[in-house]
């Protein structure tokens, strides 16, 4: 495993994490057992990996706990979110207390890493800014949290129009954002001023099904194509993205989509998730490859420079 420092946390994390939530859950949406899921939390621990995300709508803190009993807990980095409304409803302190402490009595610890406001709209920030981060604040002198985030709701906000303003203000050690090939924005809105702020950075979305599916995936190409964003010919389409794949470059879309996060200047630490130890074993080996070629990450850039409306969902 190669590991980095996240920001201005310090912390010595695994340029891998594992998501326990999107699509599967660490397998919970496939209805893969209990035991089945807390086998892939042992996995990644196992595979070196020490940063672990999850969220109290996800329900998968509980078995993140119980995989959490054999090991010594200052060994991973823990990251969990409470979710924040989605209008300017009051969030009160109480609320937020409570939460916290019933994520902590899940996890079946007494402080959490990272701390995250869940899913923050850019027409909720400035609440959640001057309203609910002092009360992450005392709860970290209370020695409950080492660390606030926030993560975006990066299927409404695909742009990152709330992170480009929570960047504005020096309060927030952590951002989680979506971030893939297919749609870079990023680069130019978050990363430049994350790395000036040294402000840790955790990518979601680096694959979903655009590039984890064939079919998806021409099926995104050709909507973009259409819409003038990429210049792509109907030869393409045949074998979306193939320029990848040869003998220096990448053995499958998904493994350079992963190698593309990976090694984009301002991302810590990407985010895989899976219900299936083998599936995560090749999600690690993937990122743990060097960066793609040059010729193929400036074609990639090229080639979705214009793109900046879809998830890659």
């Amino acid at each position: 495993m190669d590991y980095t420092t996240l920001g201005r946390t310090g912390l010595n994390v695994s340029v891998v994490g594992l998501g326990c939530g999107g699509p599967s859950k660490i397998g919970q949406r496939q209805n893969k057992s209990e035991a089945d899921s807390v086998r892939v939390v042992r996995s990644a621990l196992d595979a070196g990996i020490n940063i672990i995300d999850t969220a109290e709508v996800y329900g998968t803190e509980p078995l993140i706990g119980k995989a959490l009993r054999e090991v010594n807990r200052e060994d991973v980095v823990v990251a969990t979110k409470k979710m924040t409304p989605r209008d300017n409803a009051p969030l009160s302190k109480e609320a937020i207390t409570q939460s916290l402490e019933a994520s902590l009595q899940r996890l079946g610890t007494d402080y959490v890493d990272i701390y995250n406001l869940h899913s923050v709209l850019p027409t909720t920030y400035s609440y959640m800014r001057d309203e609910v981060l002092p009360t992450l604040l005392e709860l970290k002198r209370q020695g409950k949290i080492r660390f606030v985030g926030l993560t975006e709701s990066f299927e409404t906000d695909i742009g990152h129009t709330m992170l480009q303003q929570a960047l504005q203000d020096d309060c927030w050690d952590v951002m989680m954002l979506g971030y893939n090939l297919l749609n870079q924005t990023a680069r130019d809105t978050i990363f430049s001023q994350a790395i000036e702020k040294n402000v840790g950075t955790l990518i979601m979305f680096a694959v979903r099904r655009a590039l984890s599916s064939t079919d998806r995936l021409r099926d995104t190409l050709r909507d973009l194509r259409d819409r003038g964003l990429v210049d792509l010919t109907n030869e393409d389409l045949k074998d979306p993205l193939g320029f990848l794949l040869h003998e220096q470059g990448a053995e499958s879309v998904t493994e350079a989509a992963y190698r593309f996060c990976r090694h984009e200047p301002g991302v810590n630490v990407v985010l895989s998730g899976t219900g299936n130890v083998d599936h995560l074993h090749m999600n690690i080996e993937s990122l743990l490859r060097e960066d793609l070629p040059r010729p193929d990450r400036a074609r990639l850039n090229a080639l979705f420079s214009r793109v900046n409306d879809i998830t890659g969902d």
